[in-house]
Parts: C-alpha cells; sequence; structure tokens
C-alpha cells in the first residue's frame, strides 16, 4: 500500500478521521484508577490488537476479570477483520464483571435500526455492561464496500439523533439527507438509559459530538494538547446543544514495556507516520506509563487506554502489567 501523506494517519491512528482505512478492530480493558477533575475518576484500559486472531479474546477477557479489571473492556469494529457486536456479545458472555465498549461501528455500513437493535439488545441480555461507539468510518473503506457518503458529518449527526431517540425507546419518523424512518420503534427497548459516545478528531466531529453523544473516543495520535483541544471543542458543542451533564473523553495510549520497549515503539510510530507528532506514546516501565496516563488525565481524559504495539509478544503480560504494576502506582 502506498505511504499516505503526512496529513493522514492510518490504523490504528486514522481509525476515527474518517480518511483512509476503516477502524481496526481494538479491544481494550478499562478499570478505575485516580480521581481527575472535580472529583471524576479516570479509567485505565489496555488495548488488545486485532492483529491478533479473534479466539485469543477468550483468554484475555478472562483475564480480565481473574486480574480484576473490572470497569470496562473496548472494541473497535474493522469490516475485513473482526465484527464489533459479534465481539462484544462474546466477551460478555465469557465474563461476568468487564463492561464492553465498542469503539467504533462505522455508521455507514449499518442502517440505524440494526444499530440500535444490536445496542438494545446487549443492555437487556448483559445490562449495564455495554457502552456504545459510533463514527465516520474511514472513507477510502467505505468506499471499497459501496457505503461512502458524500457528507460523512452529515450521516453521523443524523445517526446519532435517531440512535439516542430509539435507545429512549420513542416512536422515531425522520426523512433526512441519509437516515430515513417510518414509524420505527424498538419492541425491546433498554430498561435503562444507553450513553452513545462519538468517535472523531476533526473540530467539527469533535463540537457534534459534544452536542449529540454522550462522549467523545481519540485515536492513539492524540497528544496531550490534543486532549485538551478535543475536551474544549467537545464542551463547546455540547453548550451551543443547550446539554449539560459530563461528556466523557476516553483516549487510546501507545505503550511498550519489557525487552526492546524503546525500538517496538519507535518502530511502529514510524510505520504510522506519527514520528514526529509530540507527546504520542511511551516506552519504559510502570513509572514511565503511569507518568504518560496522568499527563492525559490531567488534560481532560476520563479513560486512558493503553494500546500494545502491534508486536507485543505476550498480550497476556501486557494485561498482567498494566493491572498489577501501573495501576498500583495511580493513586
Amino acid at each position: 500500500m502506498p505511504r499516505p501523506s503526512p496529513s493522514v494517519l492510518p490504523p490504528p491512528f486514522s481509525a476515527l478521521r474518517g480518511e483512509r482505512r476503516v477502524p481496526r478492530c481494538v479491544i481494550a480493558l478499562s478499570f478505575p484508577v485516580l480521581p481527575t477533575r472535580k472529583g471524576l475518576m479516570t479509567a485505565l484500559g489496555v488495548v488488545f490488537r486485532p492483529q491478533l486472531p479473534p479466539e485469543r479474546l477468550r483468554a484475555v477477557a478472562r483475564l480480565a476479570d481473574e486480574v480484576g479489571l473490572e470497569e470496562e473492556l473496548w472494541l473497535w469494529e474493522d469490516c475485513f477483520l473482526e465484527g464489533g457486536v459479534s465481539m462484544a456479545a462474546a466477551a460478555l458472555a465469557w465474563t461476568e464483571r468487564v463492561r464492553i465498549g465498542i469503539g467504533l461501528l462505522p455508521v455507514p455500513l449499518r442502517n440505524v435500526a440494526v444499530t440500535a437493535m444490536e445496542a438494545a439488545t446487549l443492555e437487556r441480555l448483559f445490562p449495564g455492561r455495554a457502552v456504545l461507539t459510533v463514527g465516520h468510518g474511514v472513507q477510502d473503506w467505505m468506499g471499497q464496500v459501496g457505503a461512502r457518503a458524500d457528507s460523512p458529518l452529515g450521516l453521523l449527526g443524523e445517526h446519532l439523533d435517531a440512535l439516542r431517540a430509539l435507545l429512549r425507546g420513542e416512536r422515531v419518523s425522520v426523512r433526512g439527507r441519509y437516515v430515513r424512518l417510518d414509524d420505527v420503534a424498538l419492541d425491546w427497548p433498554p430498561r435503562r438509559p444507553v450513553d452513545v459516545l462519538a468517535g472523531g478528531t476533526g473540530p467539527r466531529t469533535l463540537r457534534l459530538s459534544g452536542a449529540k453523544a454522550d462522549g467523545t473516543l481519540l485515536t492513539a495520535a492524540t497528544s496531550v494538547d490534543g486532549v485538551r483541544r478535543a475536551r474544549r471543542l467537545a464542551e463547546e458543542g455540547r453548550r451551543e446543544a443547550g446539554r449539560d451533564g459530563h461528556h466523557r473523553v476516553v483516549v487510546y495510549l501507545l505503550a511498550a514495556t519489557g525487552a526492546g520497549a524503546d525500538a517496538r515503539l519507535r518502530a511502529e510510530l514510524a510505520a504510522e507516520g506519527v514520528a514526529s507528532v509530540p507527546d504520542v506514546g511511551v516506552a519504559g516501565d510502570a513509572a514511565a506509563v503511569a507518568g504518560a496516563v496522568r499527563r492525559l488525565a490531567e488534560a481532560g481524559a476520563d479513560t486512558v487506554v493503553l494500546q500494545p504495539t502491534a508486536d507485543e509478544p505476550d498480550p497476556e503480560g501486557f494485561v498482567r502489567f498494566a493491572a498489577e504494576e501501573v495501576r498500583p502506582l495511580l493513586p
């Protein structure tokens, strides 16, 4: 594949930008670690990379329960690797405590009624344990499957409006540019509110997320300043829409530890085209990783998800590293 231009970041970094490839399927285990702004808690996560086959999920998900990672298990959907909803359902069935976040489902691939049915079904089967994130998908791969929208922002906005209404149990009729529903309501709506997050990095998408979603998911290419910017733009959109309450921000942090950590991190940043982006990625021991987590949390992240390099030799060991070595350093 030809090298992308500097403004285009390949997955996992570009997965939310809607510019090149479809999001890689990423699974993150997260758990609460430290209080931050106004008494809020920040969660620490660990990513299961899509370079691993789906059958590896069972062991990692069960380990999450074993080591007490009780908060969340995140997934990104890749339309050619792993399906987000199917992976989430399996992880929920294999575990007892972890919550499952799907981040993200590309909206061009799904009718909004199907998205709502899947989200409602997971919520009713596993109450309080499913979190949904939707986003643009990445436009060249959306085009590859014949689903590219002329206005990704318009599609995402219409999808979010209809999705949140359906999940509230409303009967929806709408004729938008992309979303068209005629007297549609869920027969089995969720019994409790379901938060919907949106993935994105561009300023218009971040404002849209603040206005129409309950939280924002950011890529591993997001620096400390990028988190501050995303928080600010999302809050601007939230205020302009007249919404109150807290807007959750989730960010991935590329991390490497153990033998060859520096080299593995440098190689991945170079391969992804983000070696020159400041404050992206961390290599070192638990103290170094915990410091990077603190900086992102102080910048406005509610959840920081540690994303190992694609060639991480021991995914289960990386989960234990996060839980048993990094978390104790985060008061």
